[in-house]
């Protein structure tokens, strides 16, 4: 995995620009509540600390849970983030940085959720809800 290091991404109009710090680490999320933001699975890179916005005035936010909230650009809809309110932890969307490059698919969460017709081919951790819930070992 890369060092984490300070990268940049926006949204699809270019309105919102951002600046994260992360490692390169992709996590999925199968539950319904990301499928149905996403349509699809949640390609999410998890950062360290806070993101920093260029403006921040185009981002809206929708409270989807009593545990997280998902940013997105008022202007064009892209989504940008999750952010699990807890512990105030963000995870951008994967397709919204500039340099995807360095970026590598290693865990899955909610994967009882996942409906059939899709499946990744990469060897990843799997767990059955959330990251402290116990491993499922990879089929096949």
């Amino acid at each position: 995995m890369t060092d984490i290091t300070e990268r940049a991404g926006g949204c699809l109009c270019g309105q919102v620009r951002f600046t994260v710090r992360h490692g390169g680490e992709v996590h999925v999320c199968h539950c319904s509540l990301c499928r149905k933001a996403t349509g699809g699975p949640m390609l999410g890179v998890v950062c360290d600390g806070e993101p920093v916005f260029d403006d921040a005035s185009p981002v809206g936010i929708y409270h989807s849970s009593e545990q997280g909230e998902r940013g997105f650009c008022l202007r064009c809809g892209s989504q940008l983030y999750f952010r699990h309110t807890p512990d105030n932890a963000y995870a951008f969307t994967a397709g919204t940085f500039d340099d995807q490059s360095p970026m590598v698919m290693t865990e899955e969460i909610y994967i009882k959720d996942k409906p059939g017709f899709y499946d990744f081919a990469n060897e990843t951790r799997r767990f059955s809800q959330d990251v402290d819930s116990d491993i499922i070992p990879r089929q096949g």
